[in-house]
């Protein structure tokens, strides 16, 4: 075979090669450009808390697409949003937040997703909220008659949400399969009411008179109504964390705790234990500090990463810390 005819046979091998190469390449971004489009078309569902997330999650399943915008262990009253997120909220078929003023620093984002035509659901708004009460009965003074946020504290009215979020989630969000979401609804609705079994078995080792509560800020008014607790009060004489303690909140909490002898203070994990130490000193003596898990989740495998094992934690950990455990 002569040089030309090798170099013939080697121009067409590479000319084969490139066209085989092209075509690959076509391939790839053939597929790469359906799994977009694919991605694209999942419907999206978008929960501003992790609390809420958790709970939706589990009703939504693999129907759609789930984004929870609060990180676990943050503050629902001061988390914010990145410019990433915000859009996020206005691209999607389906908000569910808590409302009654609880992200305080995410409602703006909400309502402009509503506003540009946005399904949103107030999951707070619809579970029969209570209100807080005036500083005498326990409750944060100056926000009497103020709905209060916490509803989650109570898993019946959680129970409740489920079956809402549910409807609105068929109502609003197109592709998912109706029976399925029913079924997901009806499936954690049965876990939700053994937990609140559970929750009354364990808190039957209280004596009645001895369930009284002290807590960072005023977050378990729900539980105390559902289950038979005393509120005394707090250290944070607010609905929420954005608030700070007087010296006149502080003598007035040490003063009620002292009439009530109660020498217990449950703590949110997400917020210092600083201002609750400090009744130490007010007291003048031996106060137990317990953390719970109130107002976030935790990240995987830090005791607390399911709004069902928050609760197990919380129930186990106020037993414990009033009946000295």
């Amino acid at each position: 075979m002569s040089r030309t005819e090798v170099k013939q046979r080697a121009r067409v091998g590479i000319a084969r090669l490139r066209s085989l190469i092209l075509g690959l390449l076509a391939l790839v971004m053939a597929a790469t450009a359906t799994a977009c489009t694919t991605d694209d078309d999942r419907p999206g569902i978008v929960v501003t808390t992790n609390i809420l997330g958790d709970v939706t999650r589990e009703i939504v399943g693999d129907e759609a697409d789930v984004t929870v915008l609060m990180k676990p262990n943050a503050d629902p009253h001061s988390f914010g949003l990145s410019a990433v997120q915000a859009a996020e909220l206005e691209q999607a078929d389906l908000v569910v937040y808590n409302g009654l003023g609880l992200e305080e620093n995410v409602l703006r984002h909400v309502d402009a997703a509503r506003e540009s035509g946005v399904a949103a659901f107030a999951a707070g708004e619809a579970a029969d909220p209570l209100t807080f009460h005036t500083a005498d009965d326990g409750g944060p003074e100056g926000e009497e008659g103020q709905p209060d946020p916490h509803f989650w504290t109570d898993p019946d009215r959680v129970r409740k949400a489920t079956g809402l979020i549910a409807d609105e989630v068929i109502e609003h969000v197109d592709g998912v399969d109706a029976d399925t979401i029913r079924a997901n609804a009806d499936r954690y609705a049965e876990e939700l009411a053994d937990l609140t079994a559970w929750m009354e078995k364990s808190f039957d080792r209280i004596p009645e008179d001895e369930r009284a509560l002290v807590t960072n800020h005023h977050v378990f008014g729900y539980l105390a109504d559902r289950f038979g607790f005393q509120v005394i009060g707090a250290v944070i004489p607010s609905g929420t964390t954005l608030a700070s303690p007087s010296s006149s909140d502080l003598r007035s909490l040490t003063e009620a705790m002292e009439r009530a002898d109660v020498r217990t203070v449950f703590a949110d994990s997400s917020q210092p234990t600083r201002l609750a130490e400090v009744l130490r000193t007010e007291l003048g003596g031996p106060v137990q500090v317990v953390e719970l898990y109130s107002e976030s989740l935790t990240a995987k495998g830090e005791g607390a990463d399911t709004y069902l094992r928050m609760m197990r934690a919380n129930t186990t950990a106020m037993v414990d810390g009033l009946t000295g455990a």
